[in-house]
Order: C-alpha cells, then structure tokens, then sequence
C-alpha cells in the first residue's frame, strides 16, 4: 500500500509543526515559577556599578539579562530596561522612582515584562 500527500496536507503539517517550534522555543506561557538568576551584577573593587538579575530571577527565563547602573538608582524618572541578553527576542522592563529607591536600599521588588512572543516574565532584580 502507497501512501501519498498532497501539496494542501503537506503545507498544513509544516506551518503546525512551526508554530510548535516558536512556542517551544521560549517556554510557551512565562507563567511557571521555574527560575533562572542571570545577568547583570558587576563589582569593579568594593563600588559596586551595577545592579541586575544576578542575585534573583527572571521567570522562566531562557537567555534574558538585566543591568540597572547604580547611577539610575537615584532617577527622578521611570526607567525602562531591555532585557534581550542572549535570548532570541526582546522584553522590556519599566521601574518607577519608588521602585529604584527600594532596589537601592536593598528591597526586592518584582516588575512583569513587556509581552513579546506570546509570553512575558517576572523580574526581581537584586543590587545588594
């Protein structure tokens, strides 16, 4: 018995098992708890220059980094952050003035990404 498949059933596996790849590629949801501490953390002598997800997490992370200059700490301002690093795609983050005071001063504070790829993540940045 031959079997045999047309051009229409052909296409429709390969765009399916496509969209199965892109979801796979990044976790599907960033809903699930499982971290990953990347990123951003530098001591140059004792000063500490930059603070970022070194010492926490960003949810289900699959290449992401974030680096906050010490410097924006101090803003007056919100900041927003990319957090590409290495993965395939970007998010960004956005902290408020409240939020950089309580990084400088040791807090954990968690900020959700911008959603990209059908999916986003948790960021608890550490700058102790």
């Amino acid at each position: 018995m031959t079997m045999t498949m047309t051009r229409k059933g052909f296409l429709g596996a390969a765009t399916g098992g496509a969209i199965l790849l892109l979801l796979q590629a990044c976790g599907g949801g960033g809903d699930d708890d499982s971290s990953t501490p990347t990123g951003g953390g530098t001591t140059s002598g004792a000063a500490l220059t930059q603070c970022g997800s070194s010492g926490a997490a960003i949810s289900s992370n699959h290449g992401h980094t974030l680096s906050i200059p010490v410097a924006d700490l101090d803003s007056a301002v919100d900041k927003t952050y990319s957090i590409a690093g290495s993965a395939s795609h970007d998010h960004t983050v956005t902290f408020t003035p409240d939020q950089l005071k309580q990084l400088k001063a040791g807090q954990t504070v968690t900020v959700g990404s911008s959603t990209s790829f059908q999916h986003a993540h948790n960021v608890t940045p550490s700058c102790s």
